[in-house]
Protein backbone atom coordinates (compact mmCIF):
# COMPACT_ATOMS: atom_id res chain seq x y z
CA UNK A 1 0.00 0.00 0.00
CA UNK A 2 1.13 3.12 -0.94
CA UNK A 3 -1.83 5.61 -0.95
CA UNK A 4 -4.59 6.40 1.96
CA UNK A 5 -7.84 7.27 -0.13
CA UNK A 6 -10.19 5.91 2.86
CA UNK A 7 -9.68 5.76 6.45
CA UNK A 8 -11.97 4.02 9.16
CA UNK A 9 -12.75 5.99 11.92
CA UNK A 10 -13.85 4.37 15.53
CA UNK A 11 -15.32 6.50 17.92
CA UNK A 12 -18.20 6.92 20.63
CA UNK A 13 -21.76 7.39 19.62
CA UNK A 14 -22.05 9.65 22.86
CA UNK A 15 -19.97 12.69 22.77
CA UNK A 16 -17.96 12.00 26.24
CA UNK A 17 -17.32 14.46 29.14
CA UNK A 18 -14.54 16.59 27.71
CA UNK A 19 -15.42 19.10 25.04
CA UNK A 20 -12.00 18.57 23.19
CA UNK A 21 -13.26 14.83 21.91
CA UNK A 22 -15.87 16.21 20.33
CA UNK A 23 -13.61 19.55 18.74
CA UNK A 24 -11.15 16.78 17.32
CA UNK A 25 -13.37 14.50 15.71
CA UNK A 26 -14.89 18.17 13.72
CA UNK A 27 -11.28 18.78 13.08
CA UNK A 28 -10.55 15.38 11.64
CA UNK A 29 -13.64 15.52 9.70
CA UNK A 30 -12.45 18.38 8.15
CA UNK A 31 -8.75 17.41 7.56
CA UNK A 32 -9.97 13.88 5.76
CA UNK A 33 -12.12 16.08 3.13
CA UNK A 34 -9.75 18.63 2.44
CA UNK A 35 -7.13 15.80 2.05
CA UNK A 36 -9.85 14.43 -0.56
CA UNK A 37 -9.86 10.53 1.65
CA UNK A 38 -13.23 8.85 2.21
CA UNK A 39 -14.31 8.47 5.70
CA UNK A 40 -15.06 5.08 6.88
CA UNK A 41 -17.16 4.45 10.11
CA UNK A 42 -20.34 3.06 11.88
CA UNK A 43 -23.15 5.28 10.35
CA UNK A 44 -24.54 6.73 13.30
CA UNK A 45 -25.41 10.42 13.25
CA UNK A 46 -25.14 11.26 17.59
CA UNK A 47 -21.54 11.64 19.25
CA UNK A 48 -18.57 11.76 18.02
CA UNK A 49 -19.52 9.30 15.00
CA UNK A 50 -22.04 12.03 14.28
CA UNK A 51 -19.41 14.85 14.74
CA UNK A 52 -17.00 13.10 11.90
CA UNK A 53 -19.10 12.48 9.59
CA UNK A 54 -21.09 15.70 9.68
CA UNK A 55 -17.98 17.67 9.46
CA UNK A 56 -16.50 15.56 6.59
CA UNK A 57 -19.88 16.11 4.68
CA UNK A 58 -19.73 19.76 5.48
CA UNK A 59 -16.19 20.58 4.08
CA UNK A 60 -17.35 18.85 0.89
CA UNK A 61 -16.16 14.85 1.43
CA UNK A 62 -17.29 11.74 1.06
CA UNK A 63 -18.65 9.25 3.72
CA UNK A 64 -19.70 5.55 3.98
CA UNK A 65 -21.57 4.78 6.82
CA UNK A 66 -21.61 0.90 7.63
CA UNK A 67 -24.32 0.68 10.51
CA UNK A 68 -26.29 -2.68 11.17
CA UNK A 69 -30.43 -2.40 10.98
CA UNK A 70 -30.44 -2.59 14.72
CA UNK A 71 -29.04 0.07 15.47
CA UNK A 72 -30.09 2.49 12.62
CA UNK A 73 -32.31 4.04 15.49
CA UNK A 74 -30.21 3.78 18.52
CA UNK A 75 -27.46 5.56 16.68
CA UNK A 76 -29.86 7.56 14.09
CA UNK A 77 -28.17 6.74 11.08
CA UNK A 78 -27.09 9.64 8.91
CA UNK A 79 -29.21 9.71 6.07
CA UNK A 80 -27.10 12.67 4.36
CA UNK A 81 -23.92 10.25 3.76
CA UNK A 82 -23.41 9.36 -0.14
CA UNK A 83 -22.99 6.20 0.43
CA UNK A 84 -25.06 4.27 3.69
CA UNK A 85 -24.88 0.24 3.91
CA UNK A 86 -27.40 -1.72 6.27
CA UNK A 87 -25.83 -5.09 7.78
CA UNK A 88 -27.71 -8.10 8.80
CA UNK A 89 -25.14 -7.58 12.36
CA UNK A 90 -22.11 -6.56 13.66
CA UNK A 91 -19.66 -8.96 12.22
CA UNK A 92 -20.85 -8.14 9.13
CA UNK A 93 -20.60 -4.08 9.76
CA UNK A 94 -16.82 -4.80 11.10
CA UNK A 95 -15.94 -7.16 8.33
CA UNK A 96 -17.34 -4.30 5.50
CA UNK A 97 -15.77 -1.50 7.33
CA UNK A 98 -12.56 -3.65 7.28
CA UNK A 99 -12.58 -4.24 3.47
CA UNK A 100 -13.45 -0.61 2.51
CA UNK A 101 -10.79 1.07 4.97
CA UNK A 102 -6.47 1.71 3.74
CA UNK A 103 -6.15 2.54 7.41
CA UNK A 104 -7.96 3.25 10.68
CA UNK A 105 -8.17 5.43 13.60
CA UNK A 106 -9.46 5.34 17.13
CA UNK A 107 -10.71 8.50 18.64
CA UNK A 108 -12.27 8.49 21.61
CA UNK A 109 -15.13 6.48 22.39
CA UNK A 110 -16.61 3.04 25.04
CA UNK A 111 -16.43 -0.36 24.83
CA UNK A 112 -17.63 -0.60 20.99
CA UNK A 113 -14.97 1.44 19.62
CA UNK A 114 -12.02 -0.36 22.30
CA UNK A 115 -13.64 -3.47 21.13
CA UNK A 116 -12.90 -2.49 17.10
CA UNK A 117 -9.88 -1.09 17.51
CA UNK A 118 -8.59 -4.22 19.28
CA UNK A 119 -9.91 -6.54 17.12
CA UNK A 120 -8.03 -4.97 14.45
CA UNK A 121 -4.67 -4.65 16.42
CA UNK A 122 -5.36 -9.07 16.83
CA UNK A 123 -5.82 -9.26 13.11
CA UNK A 124 -2.73 -7.61 12.21
CA UNK A 125 -0.89 -9.06 15.15
CA UNK A 126 -1.74 -12.53 13.51
CA UNK A 127 -0.90 -11.35 9.55
CA UNK A 128 -4.25 -10.83 8.23
CA UNK A 129 -3.26 -7.35 7.59
CA UNK A 130 -1.01 -4.63 7.03
CA UNK A 131 -3.09 -1.14 7.21
CA UNK A 132 -1.91 1.03 9.50
CA UNK A 133 -4.09 1.46 13.09
CA UNK A 134 -3.40 4.70 14.56
CA UNK A 135 -4.73 5.59 18.31
CA UNK A 136 -5.69 9.53 18.28
CA UNK A 137 -4.83 9.99 21.99
CA UNK A 138 -6.86 13.25 22.41
CA UNK A 139 -6.22 14.62 26.14
CA UNK A 140 -4.69 11.22 27.26
CA UNK A 141 -8.40 9.60 26.57
CA UNK A 142 -6.09 6.21 25.84
CA UNK A 143 -3.03 6.54 28.14
CA UNK A 144 -4.49 3.60 30.22
CA UNK A 145 -4.87 1.45 27.42
CA UNK A 146 -1.18 2.32 26.22
CA UNK A 147 -0.31 1.47 29.79
CA UNK A 148 -2.04 -2.33 29.50
CA UNK A 149 -0.41 -2.68 26.05
CA UNK A 150 3.11 -1.82 27.68
CA UNK A 151 2.03 -4.54 30.65
CA UNK A 152 1.16 -7.24 28.38
CA UNK A 153 4.83 -6.78 26.80
CA UNK A 154 6.43 -6.68 29.65
CA UNK A 155 4.67 -9.94 31.31
CA UNK A 156 5.20 -11.70 27.35
CA UNK A 157 1.84 -12.07 26.54
CA UNK A 158 2.85 -9.56 23.50
CA UNK A 159 5.97 -11.61 22.57
CA UNK A 160 8.69 -10.58 20.20
CA UNK A 161 7.59 -12.28 16.80
CA UNK A 162 4.09 -11.76 17.52
CA UNK A 163 4.10 -7.64 17.65
CA UNK A 164 1.63 -5.26 18.13
CA UNK A 165 2.49 -2.23 15.77
CA UNK A 166 0.23 0.79 16.82
CA UNK A 167 0.57 4.49 15.93
CA UNK A 168 -0.10 6.87 18.08
CA UNK A 169 -0.32 10.72 18.17
CA UNK A 170 -1.75 13.29 20.69
CA UNK A 171 -2.77 16.33 17.83
CA UNK A 172 -5.21 15.45 14.88
CA UNK A 173 -2.89 17.69 12.85
CA UNK A 174 -0.08 14.52 12.85
CA UNK A 175 -2.78 12.06 12.37
CA UNK A 176 -2.65 12.05 8.39
CA UNK A 177 0.87 12.59 7.93
CA UNK A 178 1.89 9.19 10.07
CA UNK A 179 -1.42 7.32 8.21
CA UNK A 180 0.92 8.49 5.09
CA UNK A 181 4.50 7.88 6.25
CA UNK A 182 3.23 4.42 7.56
CA UNK A 183 1.36 3.23 4.35
CA UNK A 184 4.64 4.59 2.30
CA UNK A 185 6.57 1.82 0.56
CA UNK A 186 9.31 1.12 2.88
CA UNK A 187 12.69 2.74 2.39
CA UNK A 188 14.24 0.61 4.91
CA UNK A 189 13.95 -2.82 2.25
CA UNK A 190 16.06 -0.96 -0.20
CA UNK A 191 19.84 -1.99 -0.17
CA UNK A 192 22.51 0.55 0.75
CA UNK A 193 24.89 1.84 -1.74
CA UNK A 194 27.54 1.01 -0.15
CA UNK A 195 26.60 -2.75 -0.02
CA UNK A 196 25.00 -2.80 -3.78
CA UNK A 197 28.70 -2.42 -4.63
CA UNK A 198 30.01 -5.16 -2.92
CA UNK A 199 27.27 -7.75 -4.26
Amino acid sequence: MSEIKTVCVYCGSGPGTNPLFMEAAQAFGKELAEAGIRLVYGGGAVGLMGAVANAVLDHGGAVTGIIPGFLRTKEIALARVQDLIVTEDMHERKRLMFEHSDAFVALPGGIGTLEELVEQMTWQQLGRHQKPILIANIDGFWDPLMALIDHMRAAAFIRPKLAVEVLKVDRVADILPKLRAAAAPEQAKEMAPEVARKL
